[in-house]
């Protein structure tokens, strides 16, 4: 298989084949990340050679007798046949409709058996297709999108330079919906800064409340030192929340969001993971996060987050 870089993908796509159509991020402007910075470019498309080679590969090991047999003499159980692929890359949603049909038609060729084509995606991704083209990613498999809103809090959005508002949200996210796809959000916990974490929380809960995200799964900010938003903190333009009122800004959230979705705070980047159902579970979770803040120092919560290395 071909992947440039570091390969990040959802923890709930692990069981999805990763393929690389593109590789790097449109926009490569946010102020706290670093997630391609091993890159010697911005966003680079994938050659076709590249991509036919990989899906050729994964058919052989799904269908070539030979593997099969060696799986049996080895006590191994035969791979299931592979249902779900996930494009790697930042934002491989940003292509055009045709250029994304051309791969869900390859996958479909290569692997029959293939259910539904995920990947990561900007709110600005769709930007560039219609309805009725997005209605054509559907029918051709594209389903259950990821896409890091960070936040709705627009003067954070602003600041880091995510390159849209929480209109956008709202406007982008319906018009995914007018499509049946699905999608999930990422909420940076930290984002809105040292003080601020409330008032994220609360304009957050107020755009997503009006949208149907799947899930929404939260990451909490951590800075590393190559980042533009280090440097940002070095020169006094701002400051970092404490931990536990990341943990305060978390609750609120979770207190104020009335939509039916999966909540998780599964990534490395949290300290604890929680799971659980809205609104079913959101007592469970509560009680949870206000045992973390009771239980837990500034002292201790901050040694997890300055010994983390890397997401």
């Amino acid at each position: 298989m071909h992947y440039t870089g570091t390969i990040w993908r959802p923890p709930y796509e692990a069981d999805s084949l990763l393929l690389e159509v593109t590789a790097g991020c449109t926009h490569h402007s946010c102020k706290f990340c670093t997630l391609y910075g091993d890159l010697p470019f911005k966003f680079r498309l994938s050659p076709m050679e590249d991509v036919e080679d990989d899906l050729l590969e994964a058919q052989i090991l799904c269908t070539n007798p030979h593997a099969r047999t060696l799986d049996l003499l080895q006590g191994r159980k035969a791979p299931e046949p592979i249902r779900r692929v996930f494009l790697t890359g930042a934002n491989p949603f940003v292509l055009n409709t045709e250029k994304l049909l051309d791969f869900a038609n390859r996958i479909k060729k290569y692997l029959p058996k293939v259910e539904s084509i995920g990947c990561f995606a900007r709110i600005t991704d769709s930007c560039n297709k219609t309805v009725d083209e997005l209605r054509k990613l559907r029918q051709a498999g594209y389903n259950s999108l990821t896409i890091g809103v960070e936040t709705g809090d627009d003067a954070a959005l602003a600041f880091m330079r995510k390159g849209y508002t929480s209109e956008d949200i709202l406007t982008q996210c319906r018009r995914l919906e007018q499509a049946d796809i699905a999608y999930g959000f990422f909420y940076l916990t930290g984002i809105s800064g040292k003080g601020r974490g409330q008032q994220g929380a609360l304009a957050s809960a107020e755009v997503f409340n009006q949208l149907h995200p799947f899930l929404i799964g939260s990451n909490m900010l951590t800075i590393f030192p190559d980042s533009e938003l280090y440097r940002e903190m070095q020169c006094g333009n701002w400051a970092e929340e404490a931990e536990l009122e990341k943990y305060r800004e978390l609750r609120t959230l979770v207190e104020k969001l009335k939509l039916n979705t999966c909540f998780a705070a599964m990534g490395a980047s949290n300290a604890f993971q929680l799971r659980g159902r809205l609104p079913e579970d959101r007592e469970k979770l509560l009680k949870a996060l206000d045992r973390i803040i009771s239980k837990f120092s500034e002292t201790e919560l901050r040694h997890y987050r300055e010994t983390l290395h890397q997401l």
